[in-house]
């Protein structure tokens, strides 16, 4: 944290004031009292005067200030503009999943710009695969083998080449994202999966044409309710430009954007919202639309990812909350960002399956056999497998009362707890 916003204008704001410390400011200890007053300060001129105290005024000129300090672009009309707009109510997606445990359920997530629509069409995939026999009904035993892994890291492939190419600002002209989850499309898409063999180079379909610093929590109440939220500024500690006064510092979400190639749907320009990997999910029951899961994967490119396999350890495999959390995962290279195989500045994609410790050594090299790059991460580079957070709501079979379970990953510093 200290080397992160020490050498930042303004960045020391944000630092624990020590006078035994460096310059008197460091980052605070395990154990230590934090205080932030000038996050407090501006949390009070939001209870004051709602979105005007943040996207105008005070708040709104040191924003400025600092983006142009730093050789940016912004104006107060700019913020205005935005807050004028505000919050815009979206309709989410969802996608009907066959279930033998649970009747069918329906997973709901947050449209383009956001990515929740990866997870959606890599399961639909992999349903549509089942359908048409190209592989098998998997039973508890066949997790994290080879066969259900190849299948998953293919189906993650075709979701990503349709999701970085055409996630973007939903008024820019691109398809309608229910398109994507349609059973024609997803039939046409799985064309693409071959069972012994690893794709290479897959490109986006065409429907309608012919690491990370993020927080997510889980809420239910005894009605049957429940909120899935994430809050994410990005990059760990955002962009690191921490406006004069206010007590935070400001998102990297323009990493979202593609500078090239000019015909990208995703292409930088004036007032359009980027790709956006903070995707909250709620599941259904298929049979009366009551409440079945909330479920939440930090961790950037990793979470329709983390929402996928999540998922499937518990429709599945049959795995309780916190067992479906723990289990190894998977993490398919080429949704990562800056990271390339090829010189070709247009084509970014890093070829490797991240395999996390835990899958064993014979399925990764049958994997490597079938042609997939694979890679074990260890130890504290198991957080690019994402942090999860899930509540699974159940129903006594006898009585029919409504019951709760729930998970925290181990792999964050959550944890889940009910309120009394």
């Amino acid at each position: 944290m200290e080397e992160e916003l020490r050498g930042k204008p303004n960045g020391v704001e944000l630092l624990k004031q020590d006078p035994d410390a460096k310059a008197g400011h460091r980052a605070p200890r395990a154990g230590e009292l934090y205080k932030n007053p000038l996050l407090a300060a501006t949390f009070r001129r939001l209870a004051e005067h709602g979105r005007s105290g943040f996207y105008e005024g005070s708040v709104a000129e040191s924003i400025v200030q600092a983006v142009k300090d730093a050789g940016g672009y912004l104006s107060l009309d700019d913020l205005q503009d935005h807050g004028a707009r505000g919050s815009e109510i979206t309709t989410p997606l969802s996608i009907r999943l066959e279930s033998s445990q649970d009747g069918g359920v329906n997973l709901w997530e947050h449209p383009p710009n956001g990515q929740g629509i990866v997870a959606q069409i890599a399961l639909g995939v992999l349903q549509v695969l089942r359908k048409q026999g190209k592989i098998r009904k998997f039973e508890r035993q066949d997790h994290n083998s080879p066969e259900y892994l190849h299948a998953l890291i293919e189906a993650l492939k075709i979701a990503f080449a349709d999701g970085t190419w055409f996630i973007t600002d939903p008024d820019a002209p691109v398809p309608s994202p229910e398109a994507f989850l349609s059973e024609e499309y997803l039939s046409e898409r799985a064309k693409l999966f071959n069972p012994t063999q690893a794709s290479k180079g897959l490109d986006h379909g065409s429907p309608g044409y012919k690491i990370s610093d993020t927080v997510y929590l889980a809420v239910t109440d005894t009605e049957g309710n429940g909120c899935s939220l994430v809050n994410s500024v990005a990059d760990n500690f955002g962009s690191r430009i921490v406006p004069k006064g206010t007590g935070f510092v400001l998102q990297s979400r323009g990493a979202g954007f593609h500078l090239h190639p000019p015909n990208h749907p995703n292409i930088y320009a004036p007032g359009k919202r980027p790709y956006n990997t903070i995707i909250p999910a709620i599941v259904t029951n298929a049979s009366d639309s009551s409440l079945h899961t909330v479920l939440g994967v930090m961790g950037g490119a990793m979470q329709p990812q983390g929402h996928a396999q999540v998922l499937l350890n518990m429709l599945i495999f049959g795995m309780n909350p916190q067992t479906a959390l723990d289990a190894p995962r998977i993490c398919v290279g080429a949704a990562l960002p800056g990271k390339s195989t090829s010189t070709d500045p247009t084509k970014k994609v890093d070829s490797t399956i991240y395999l996390e410790d835990g899958i064993e050594q014979n399925v990764a090299q049958t994997l490597s056999d079938m042609g997939h790059d694979t890679k074990f991460v260890k130890e504290l580079g198991r957080a690019l497998f994402g942090r999860g957070q899930v509540i699974r709501v159940h129903r006594d079979p006898v009585g029919g009362e409504r019951l709760y379970s729930a998970g925290s990953d181990m792999r964050g510093d959550g944890a889940s707890a009910p309120l009394i």
